[in-house]
């Protein structure tokens, strides 16, 4: 039996990048298709901080795609980007912007890899910031406890397709 951490992992492979890594109990096809549908994506992506208001996803390259969450306070926090490559069930490398600093532009490169045991998958994503000053504030944002939330939810409704 395999055991499987639950958290996701961020390490810093550089002064700019920042790396999550997290496994799960489901085959790649069914995470890459939660990760990738707008229905499904407005389901987990909010983790447990509020809903998913706009889900914009034009799924290929030099396709754009915006999300928009209405935080439980009340405000909206909105990032997009543009599709840069799309490998589907393996790779998906997109430009982010947080809309709050619209000049703070990473690249994102997500790669999903099936286990040697073929039925978990692991998630890896970097993020790769122009500078180390804009790497620094997405690591202070508190977005690890949102991610966690986030990769929970979307590990449920994964194995639930």
């Amino acid at each position: 039996m395999t055991v499987v951490d639950k958290r996701a992992t961020i390490s810093l492979p550089s002064d700019e990048e920042i790396l999550i890594t997290r496994e799960f109990d489901v085959p790649k096809r069914l995470l890459y298709r939660a990760y990738t549908t707008p229905e499904l994506v407005r389901r987990w992506w909010c983790g447990q901080r509020g809903e998913v208001t706009v889900c914009e996803i034009d799924l290929r390259p030099g396709g754009a795609w915006r999300y928009v969450l209405r935080a439980n306070g009340g405000f909206d926090v909105g990032f997009h980007g543009i599709y840069k490559d799309i490998v589907p069930d393996e790779k998906i490398v997109s430009t982010e912007v947080f809309e709050g600093m619209p000049d703070a532009q990473a690249v994102s490169t997500v790669r999903f890899i099936t286990s040697p045991d073929g039925r978990h998958t692991s998630l890896s994503i970097l993020v790769q910031h122009t500078s180390r000053a804009n790497r620094d504030i997405h690591l202070q944002s508190g977005m690890e406890e949102g991610l966690n939330e986030a990769l929970d939810l979307l590990e449920e409704l994964s194995a639930g397709e």
